[in-house]
């Protein structure tokens, strides 16, 4: 299933220039750039309040926008850098790149675990530790998945489960360029707790014998 690409709405900056960006943001607007692909560069702005909760969430430089302008095509854009204030740290200006369909992408793409009750460690007690609830893929920008999937059926603890053990949609690859832990199912609190008890007594025992000697 496809990812559903999130929408960025903008207005189209009739003026360019620092005077007609700072009246941009004495108006509560972010202004911004589009470039790249076939069309010209264009002068936008965006709502602040928008781009603040948009930044503020994380993920933005890494997330694929659907750009609504309005009277124009939706046009998919990523952003390419955010200007912020030196002392406010707050954003002035927001570069975005258009895309095409076939252009690849680096995305975050969200790990879904399923069939936990399938997994004789997770019945015997074990836990599912998550290394990575997100893997960053490269992918088409026409076609970006909503999700990866990893099937827990069959594992056991001590079962670590590696990006390689997840299928990949056709075309998409890690950016990182090793195989990466996802995921591991660890041994039961109380299991642990017992080896660790284990292990002091056997020491304790140890160094008794020692001190005898």
């Amino acid at each position: 299933m496809a990812r559903e690409i999130p929408n960025l709405e903008a207005t189209v900056r009739a003026g360019t220039g620092k005077g007609a960006a700072r009246q941009a943001r004495r108006d509560g607007l972010v202004p911004g750039i589009v470039y790249g692909g076939e069309g010209e560069p264009q002068a936008i702005n965006l709502k602040y309040n928008d781009l603040f909760k948009k930044l503020k969430a994380g993920r933005f430089l890494s997330t694929l926008w659907n750009l609504k302008v309005e009277g124009q095509e939706d046009v998919r854009v990523i952003c390419r850098g955010v200007q912020r204030d030196v002392v406010k740290d707050l954003p002035t200006h927001v570069d975005l790149m258009r895309l095409k369909r076939t252009s690849k992408v680096n995305l975050f793409i969200h790990v879904e675990f399923i069939n936990e009750e399938e997994a004789p460690g997770i019945k015997k007690g074990g836990v599912l530790t998550v290394v990575r609830s997100e893997v960053e893929l490269r992918v088409t920008a026409g076609d970006i998945p909503e999700k990866i999937v990893c099937d827990l059926t069959g594992r056991e603890v001590g079962d670590v489960i590696h990006i390689s053990d997840i299928p990949l949609p056709e075309g998409a690859k890690p950016t990182i360029d090793r195989d990466f832990v996802v995921a591991n199912i660890s041994a039961p609190s109380s299991l642990r707790s017992s080896d660790d008890e284990e292990g002091e007594n056997g020491e304790e025992a140890v160094e008794e014998a020692a001190a005898e000697e």
